[in-house]
């Protein structure tokens, strides 16, 4: 809870959102990281990061979601790598995406950790996708063998939306067994109205909504219907926290493996911002 990370999804509103929730976090370390629409292409992503940064947010803590299939080429890249150092960004997430086609040159995220490897690491940071509950258009193997390989060009490991401690504690423990020794930031879902969240994926689009929620394996369907599933992220967090001190006490004191966390608001950012301030407030 100490420098959460706030992930938000670039559609009308959420500037407001940030300026009203976000501003006295900034002083507290917060990051916000902006995902990437399949459907809309890289540009939203890219010009919200900036009016955020023009509006005063720091370019420090703004992280944008660089989706390899919206990438038209080396030269896109360059272009928006540009803009963002432009923007003092010190930090990007590099994922594959979830466009059906590719725009450009690049299918995978390996590519473009590749391509910015070229372009001389321009960022100090830079996080990768895991998945402890695996994907639902690629196979465990591949996901794992893919992971080892972006691991080289990575900073940290965000894990997907996952309400299973125990799951994400193994998905932990397989990958430290496999040499991948980054940083896991653990995603979780903040708390968030149902009703708003039905609004965000009615307006993010049909075809992207329904691949969103299949990637989450239906857990957020769930979410959609409270009468009959109940999330509580405290919930989770007490398990996880438990979960974790046990493996420090039978490993010892290096068994480190959570590097923060990162709360998927679905731009409910004003429950995920009271949520953190009620926590360190009993801390």
């Amino acid at each position: 809870m100490r420098h959460p990370r706030y992930e938000i999804i670039p559609l009308s509103g959420i500037e407001e959102e940030v300026h009203r929730w976000a501003g006295k976090e900034a002083g507290k370390g917060a990051t916000l990281t902006i995902t990437a629409s399949p459907t809309r292409g890289i540009e939203p992503t890219i010009s919200l990061l900036e009016r955020l940064h023009d509006g005063g947010y720091p370019g420090g803590l703004l992280v944008p979601h660089l989706s390899a299939r919206l990438i038209e080429s080396k030269e896109h890249l360059r272009e928006v790598v540009g803009r963002l150092k432009g923007c003092g960004v010190e930090e990007v997430f590099v994922v594959g995406g979830d466009a059906r086609e590719p725009v450009g040159e690049f299918h995978e995220a390996l590519g473009l950790l590749e391509a910015l490897e070229e372009l001389g690491r321009p960022f100090e940071r830079v996080g990768i996708a895991g998945y402890p509950e695996g994907h639902p258009s690629i196979g465990e193997e591949a996901l794992l063998e893919a992971l080892i390989k972006k691991a080289f060009y990575a900073s940290y490991v965000v894990s997907q939306i996952c309400f299973d401690a125990s799951r994400i504690v193994g998905w932990i423990e397989r990958i430290r067994g496999l040499g991948v020794s980054l940083p896991v930031v653990v995603g979780v879902a903040g708390p968030v109205d149902p009703a708003k969240l039905a609004r965000i994926a009615a307006r993010i689009g049909i075809g992207e909504s329904a691949r969103f929620l299949r990637k989450q394996r239906g857990w957020l369907l769930r979410l959609l219907m409270p009468s009959t599933f109940s999330y509580d992220p405290d919930a989770l967090l007490e398990e996880l926290g438990r979960r974790l001190e046990e493996k420090k006490s039978g490993e010892g004191e290096d068994y480190d493996v959570v590097g923060g966390l990162h709360i998927y608001t679905f731009n409910d950012l004003g429950k995920a911002v009271r949520w953190v301030g009620r926590h360190r407030a009993r801390r």
